[in-house]
């Protein structure tokens, strides 16, 4: 399968609307949260997406298109801890907790998995 643009990613699609949903929801919560810790999933949320669009830009490096998708990565991981605490805080009901949780599993699972595979989808 030839890969052409970043939106040939399914990780990327996947990532760009969880940001888009992230950033609606976040914008619900109570002040000061609406900035803080909204604020902050906002930026981790959209971190992905532009992490994955900004290395493929740059992937004729594999090491440099690596390094970006595992910043996106990281960003997955501050997102189950920034989802933990709007659970917590009554900002998410169990049920939306679960499905934001479980999105960012998906994309975390296909970013190690392109990372590992990027070389022999080139």
């Amino acid at each position: 399968m030839a890969i052409i643009s970043v939106e040939d990613l399914d990780v990327y699609k996947r990532s760009y609307r969880l940001a888009l949903e992230i950033h609606k929801e976040t914008m619900q919560f109570p002040q000061p949260d609406k900035f803080e810790l909204g604020g902050q999933m906002r930026r981790a949320s959209k971190s992905i997406p532009t992490n994955i669009s900004e290395g493929f830009a740059g992937r004729s490096s594999t090491a440099q298109y690596v390094r970006y998708l595992n910043i996106a990565r990281d960003s997955c991981d501050e997102m189950f801890t920034h989802l933990r605490f709007a659970k917590d805080l009554k900002y998410f009901s169990e049920e939306k907790f679960n499905y934001f949780f479980d999105e960012y599993k998906i994309i975390a699972k296909q970013l190690t998995n392109l990372a590992k595979k990027w070389k022999s989808f080139k």
